[in-house]
């Protein structure tokens, strides 16, 4: 008996072996799957998917055979992976120096061995799609070609499972992140909302005080003092409700009336019904009522915010196709420019410098109404003509 040598990249094959994660993994269907078919496309008894580990041979895949694994020195695989054709045959193991006197060949009276060693996309072979007989013979071309196309087929699915695995560990690790930033993102917004009420407060007072005893001083600092701690809380609100978007989607669905949602958005808002109107009532069903409100909520309060006409109006119209619900706001406010409307919803982009009360955008509040809309399976997409209108159109899947 000859024992198998070793590759020269044995060590970066060994690394590569144990990346894929399936020495000592359980019987799967899919790969039992491909030595039940090999065995019967060869007709042969025994048919094996192997991976080669530094002292051992672990059988992935055993039709025929109920080891799991063998000693390395002894296996025919080890000699399959150094070929360099594209299948290692042994047509009669009894007569040949290599495997006469190996205690594989007496112990399961094997004679025929045809091995495909697998290879993987960066050139390591793993292992092999065997097959073994306990008579001499030859396979035919046809099983040939279909037991190489099955190794290619075997090579796939280590592929697939390496890449769902690291897909996994990614979205897992990712999935941790985002808890931590979320946690930390509400402790700190609301650690620092004290703070901002503090300040406000505090300018407030020192101006009332001002006006009183100190009329002919100028309060533009304590205003830009002011305005600064009103531009902060307004990032940290965009922040708060952001993170809290999982929870809105969190919410069941349910049947909704478009009406009750417009109702709501007027008391919220103290809108009267000359500047905010609903024109088309419907009843609406699946919908997350929770989520659908805070997504008009926005697009109703930005309706009004850049506006500069003298009567002001926001509307709220409806319209269904099989699959989603439509809706549309319009205002007839100051518009967005074209240049603006590819990154509008981008997170911290605006359209605007200012509203029309001086108050800077956060960029937060359309970023979280898109992640609200893509997450409901729906779109959303902006059309305006400067100072004249604006209409957002969204979807949510039914």
């Amino acid at each position: 008996m000859i024992k198998p040598e070793l590759p020269n990249n044995e060590s970066r094959r060994l690394e590569i072996v144990k990346q894929y994660n399936l020495l000592d993994t359980l019987p799967e269907s899919d790969f039992d799957n491909i030595t039940n078919l090999v065995a019967s496309i060869c007709d042969v008894p025994i048919s094996l998917i192997t991976l080669l580990d530094a002292d051992r041979n672990f059988l992935k895949s055993h039709y025929g055979l109920s080891l799991t694994e063998s000693p390395r020195d002894v296996s025919f695989c080890g000699h399959a992976i150094l070929s360099d054709e594209p299948i290692f045959i042994i047509k009669d193991a009894t007569k040949d120096e290599r495997f006469h006197d190996n205690p594989v060949v007496g112990e399961n009276n094997l004679s025929f061995y045809a091995g495909v060693p697998l290879v993987n996309p960066e050139g390591f072979p793993l292992g092999t799609l065997c097959v073994y007989d306990n008579k001499p013979r030859e396979l035919t071309e046809k099983q040939k070609e279909a037991l190489i196309i099955l190794a290619k087929q075997v090579v796939n699915l280590f592929e697939l499972r390496f890449r769902n695995t690291m897909l996994n560990e990614t979205l897992s690790n990712l999935n941790e992140r985002n808890n931590t930033l979320k946690t930390f993102a509400n402790k700190v917004s609301h650690d620092l909302k004290s703070p901002l009420a503090n300040i406000t407060s505090l300018s407030n007072l020192f101006k009332d005080e001002l006006k009183v005893s100190h009329p002919e001083i100028d309060l533009e600092y304590l205003n830009y003092i002011e305005k600064s701690a009103d531009t902060l809380r307004a990032y940290i609100d965009g922040i708060l409700k952001h993170y809290k978007t999982e929870e809105l989607l969190e919410n069941e669905k349910k049947e909704t009336k478009l009406e009750d949602v417009f109702n709501s958005i007027k008391t919220i808002l103290t809108l009267s019904p000359n500047h905010f109107k609903l024109l088309h009532k419907a009843s609406l069903f699946n919908v997350n009522e929770s989520a659908l409100e805070q997504i008009l909520l926005n697009l109703v309060d930005n309706g009004f915010k850049y506006n500069l006409n003298e009567l002001p109006v926001v509307t709220i119209d409806y319209s269904e196709d099989d699959t989603h619900h439509i809706f549309y706001v319009k205002d007839n406010g100051i518009g967005i420019e074209p240049n603006k409307q590819a990154t509008l919803f981008d997170l911290f982009n605006t359209a605007h410098d200012a509203d029309k009360n001086g108050n800077k955008g956060t960029g937060i509040g359309l970023y979280t109404v898109k992640t609200l809309i893509n997450k409901m399976g729906g779109t959303i997409e902006v059309s305006s003509v400067i100072n004249k209108e604006t209409t957002f159109k969204f979807t949510l899947a039914k």
